[in-house]
């Protein structure tokens, strides 16, 4: 063959030889990272979610990333990671009595303002602000613009109670109380207004049927926690017929089916708040229990946290559900030792090996109002503070020794009272 021939075709062996080659790496390696991509996968729907690492969840490394042998098209993903625990907290009523109504007006003539009521909740600051979603009882509708500010027995407390809430850190408020109506419709969209310019949810009470259709969800890293209120009776006022939406009554069966339906819409943990029980009574009633067992063993529901009897009831579980049956007073004028303790309790929420999330332990904090001050001391910590009062101290001890004895009718696993200093 002429040498003229040879080298053309020498050249075009040398093209054919290294295409069959590069074509075999690249087979290779797309295989490979399918492999890598696949594993990855099945690894993240097998993992459990709790076992994953916060670290790694949140590190640019392993959030979106990509890994290839050939180039960016190959990507593993891995799942976020959600936290090991939540804790959620609840308090009991803000109940602003006239003698409170006019400590906070004084209190804001010192600032300018009509009504402050955060000084009177700033010793629960700590407390409060310290709980992942943190829901206080808001016991009475406002006083509706132009009217004046009224005590019992038929209530419209100053806007700025809500400021004040808002001020010691609490996310929201249950609002289906027995007081709902006290100021009618007027009054609930007065308190409901303050709220949403406070920032803060509801749940109980509504200014119209699509947000009484709105399930209340708090969400925390991912975990969606679905609040539900509700109220025995209404004090002789009539929920109104244009308006069946304006307040939640309890009724167990559509309670179960809120319920079924806030898990439905994806709610992780459901909250039912109820405002029933007899007053000034720290055992739980018939009513109560009756209402409880219609309503437990659900799958649906995470917690019972009760309200109304003004004093503070026990805490147990029903079918394996915990029911915390009376939380007291936060915030009253109501001056009878037993009626100035009160109970916040802190959830431990916790997810288990299938991703479902339950309530795993309660912290008992009792809790204390002042008069004629009328601070709410979270009374633990203020006895172990050593700038609180000396004058306070033996009725810090005294209302501690109260709640804990209460609390000691039904000890239960898993409720944990921290010791007296």
């Amino acid at each position: 063959m002429p040498p003229e021939r040879r080298l053309p075709l020498l050249a075009a062996a040398v093209v054919i030889v290294a295409a069959v080659l590069l074509a075999a790496v690249a087979l290779r390696g797309g295989r490979d990272g399918s492999d890598a991509a696949a594993s990855a996968a099945w690894q993240a729907q097998t993992r459990p979610t709790a076992q994953v690492s916060p670290v790694a969840a949140t590190s640019p490394s392993s959030t979106d990333a990509t890994t290839s042998s050939t180039g960016p098209e190959a990507t593993t993903t891995t799942a976020p990671a959600g936290p090991d625990e939540v804790t959620l907290l609840f308090a009991g009523d803000l109940l602003p009595h006239t003698a409170v109504d006019e400590r906070a007006a004084a209190l804001g003539a010192t600032g300018g303002k009509a009504y402050d009521f955060a000084p009177m909740l700033a010793p629960m600051r700590a407390t409060v602000s310290g709980a992942d979603v943190a829901i206080c009882h808001m016991e009475v509708p406002s006083a509706p613009d132009g009217e004046p500010v009224t005590s019992y027995p038929s209530f419209g407390a100053p806007p700025e109670l809500v400021d004040g809430a808002a001020a010691a850190g609490y996310d929201g408020c249950s609002t289906a109380s027995n007081h709902s109506l006290d100021r009618g419709q007027a009054g609930l969209r007065r308190l409901l207004d303050q709220f949403d310019a406070d920032g803060l949810k509801h749940a109980g009470t509504a200014r119209s049927a699509e947000e009484a259709a709105t399930t209340t969800v708090y969400e925390v890293e991912g975990v969606r926690i679905a609040h539900l209120s509700y109220a025995y009776d209404f004090n002789g006022y009539r929920i109104p017929a244009d308006a069946p939406w304006s307040v939640n009554q309890i009724d167990p069966t559509r309670i179960r089916a809120d319920a079924a339906k806030a898990r439905q819409e994806g709610a992780d943990l459901v909250v039912v708040s109820l405002h029933f029980g007899t007053e000034y009574d720290h055992d739980p009633s018939q009513y109560q229990r009756q209402v409880v067992d219609e309503l437990l063993p659900s799958d649906d529901i995470s917690v019972i946290i009760g309200h109304h009897a003004h004093v503070v009831q026990p805490i147990e579980k029903v079918d394996g559900t915990y029911v915390v049956w009376g939380l007291g007073n936060q915030l009253s004028n109501q001056t009878q030792l037993p009626r100035r303790d009160g109970l916040t309790v802190r959830l431990h929420a916790r997810a288990a090996a299938d991703g479902r999330w339950s309530v795993a332990a309660i912290d008992a904090i009792p809790t204390y109002v002042d008069l004629p001050s009328f601070e709410v001391y979270p009374v633990v910590d203020a006895l172990a503070d050593p700038a609180t009062p000396a004058r306070l101290r033996p009725e810090l001890a005294a209302s501690y020794d109260r709640t804990a004895a209460v609390l000691a009718r039904v000890p239960t696993e898993g409720v944990t009272l921290a010791p007296r200093p």
